[in-house]
């Protein structure tokens, strides 16, 4: 055995004892296959630091030590988020949590989603706390669904959404069926660091699986769910009689059964399934990455059964069915994904839309929100100017915007909608969070409704998005490239007021909290410096937005140009789009002289 690795063996043995030899035998045989190889840096990278539990949670690919997911840092995570519970809850064994998954699994360590969940239900039952663990998978959205509808102190969701097949993740809901945020985060990651030994009964499944604690949620949850959002159909008799077809893909995840359910609870027919992807397998066979965000390439298989079928437009849940994406056939017998921003604005119209003719009383409206995260399009900023209801944006993230709008439902306000450019939407108040489930249906409505009518989409101005990202591993670049935006043309806490053509109007550095359009200067969103975030406003009706990836080596860019009604003139707002995102690139981001990985094709 090399030096190296004599090392790494007794750091791992004198540093941390026993609390790392894994009792799952595939995982302690994929130790043991890296020790025989001597594979020292596959080693460090298992072992030398711990995920961070973050607002997400964790995510992580499958596979041994304290940097991936598996058996021990489920338990270790869930022992130190049931310790935490119990400090900020009295009566957590009266109330109890839920947890779900999604399907994903990983042979060659042994882990899996419900693996996972089972264990996180036997560290809590071990502590006397009565777990709602569902039988089956499900998506996302029901997890957030349970907390608020059973009133639980928590819940856990065990998926990696769309992540790639290797990967896993841990979900935290709190009581107020929203992602927790600061200051939760930093409690539960301490928790965990003082709670690293596992207790004795966390490895125990199966006297947990029996335990009169344990109760499964499933049948009634899927009652009450479906019960939940058919308040949200409003036409019927459109959707019995609706020639529409559609076809739907789950991508190999949960929401095939779910989307299905929903289209009956709206009376819709049912979607055209993708045989090849309706299916839970934790392998994605037929895709390069299980992500309907990535377009045509995850839509092939949908593209081809809708023309077989005849069917016009096509729906994609990602695997854990929390998002939505949905594509519609051209005259030209092309398709056209829409974006997130696209699909964002005809929801925000139509829910808007459908709302008004249950609400007429004109005052009503005051009592009204939509929310959407900062780096999306601005769409429903328009429709709230013109239809008197209140907008507000967030940080991005859902687990901001699910926490404002329950914040405002406490308050008494009514929030009908949220969305994020990411293809994900909150189309119904009972779950915080975003949802495929409930999207897919309405949005199924939406084009039954379209189908019969004659609407001019465009009331509200064209609002006309790019978005892409570079990838930059280099951190200290990452960090010149934004601290010569904050000190531009050498003037220390000085930014730039024009790029390229294009005059700025106002700047916002979410990273420092400086805001030009404030009187005081200072930022209304909550700011962070631990991560990059600019917004550059311009006086052609752009909006710039450049961030930093909380999770991926990539520096991101978000932009909209916002034309008033009337400006009809597509080609040329396109082209003015795309001039300014030139300019943004080639000024700002200095992709060259940074050395900056465009976005693969």
């Amino acid at each position: 055995m090399n030096v190296d690795l004599c090392w790494i063996c007794f750091v791992f043995i004198t540093k941390f004892g026993n609390i790392f030899i894994p009792q799952n035998p595939k995982t302690a045989s994929m130790v043991q296959e890296l020790v025989k190889e001597k594979a020292v840096e596959a080693l460090k990278k298992c072992f030398a630091s711990r995920m961070e539990f973050g607002t997400a949670g964790l995510r992580a690919a499958m596979g041994p030590g304290i940097s991936c997911m598996n058996d021990l840092t489920i338990i270790q995570t869930t022992q130190g988020f049931c310790c935490y519970l119990e400090q900020s809850f009295g009566n957590l064994k009266e109330r109890g949590v839920v947890i779900g998954y999604d399907a994903r699994a990983h042979p060659p360590s042994g882990g899996s989603s419900k693996r996972f969940a089972s264990l996180a239900a036997a560290v809590f039952i071990s502590r006397g706390v009565p777990v709602h663990l569902f039988s089956d998978i499900t998506p996302t959205p029901f997890v957030p669904f349970t907390v608020s509808h059973l009133g639980l102190c928590a819940g856990i969701m065990v998926t990696a959404s769309h992540n790639p097949k290797q990967d896993n993740g841990y979900k935290v809901y709190w009581e107020n069926g929203a992602q927790i945020v600061s200051p939760h985060d930093k409690g539960i990651s301490k928790a965990i660091e003082e709670n690293l030994e596992p207790w004795p009964e966390s490895w125990n499944t199966e006297e947990a699986l029996k335990s009169p604690l344990l109760k499964d949620p499933y049948q009634d949850v899927h009652t009450q769910y479906f019960k939940a959002i058919q308040k949200h159909c409003h036409h019927r008799e459109i959707n019995k009689s609706s020639q529409v077809k559609i076809v739907h893909t789950s991508v190999h995840g949960v929401g095939h059964t779910f989307v299905q359910s929903a289209f009956k609870a709206f009376d819709l027919h049912p979607p055209y399934a993708v045989e090849e992807q309706k299916d839970p397998d934790p392998e994605f066979p037929t895709v390069k990455y299980p992500n309907p965000e990535e377009g045509e390439g995850v839509l092939t298989l949908s593209f081809a059964l809708a023309d077989k079928e005849g069917a016009s437009v096509v729906l994609a849940n990602d695997p854990d069915a929390d998002r939505l994406a949905i594509a519609e056939k051209q005259e030209s017998g092309q398709w056209r994904v829409f974006s997130g921003n696209e699909l964002g604005a005809l929801l925000g119209w139509w829910i808007f839309h459908c709302w008004r003719q249950q609400n007429p009383d004109t005052a009503a409206v005051k009592n009204l929100y939509m929310l959407s995260s900062t780096v999306s399009s601005k769409i429903l900023r328009a429709i709230a100017l013109k239809e008197g209801f209140h907008f507000e944006e967030t940080l991005t993230g859902f687990k901001w915007m699910g926490n404002r709008a329950r914040d405002l439902l406490d308050q008494g306000k009514t929030v009908v909608f949220a969305f994020e450019e990411a293809i994900g939407y909150m189309c119904c108040s009972a779950v915080l969070d975003k949802d495929g489930v409930s999207a897919a249906a309405i949005a199924g409505e939406m084009v039954s409704y379209l189908a019969t009518k004659n609407i001019n989409r465009y009331l509200y101005g064209y609002h006309i998005s790019k978005n892409s990202y570079f990838i930059c591993h280099d951190q200290d670049v990452i960090r010149s490239l934004f601290d010569r935006l904050r000190n531009y043309g050498g003037q220390k806490d000085s930014y730039p007021t024009e790029c390229g053509r294009f005059s700025i109007s106002a700047v916002r550095d979410l990273t420092t909290g400086y805001d030009s359009n404030q009187t005081d200067k200072k930022a209304v969103l909550p700011t962070s410096r631990s991560s990059q975030m600019i917004t550059f406003t311009f006086s052609n009706g752009g909006v710039a937005t450049m961030r930093t990836s909380g999770t991926e080596p990539k520096i991101k860019y978000y932009t909209e140009l916002c034309a008033a009604p009337g400006n009809s003139d597509v080609t040329h707002l396109k082209k003015e789009l795309d001039d300014l995102v030139d300019a943004i690139v080639e000024n700002f981001f200095e992709p060259v002289k940074n050395k900056l990985q465009p976005k693969p094709e």
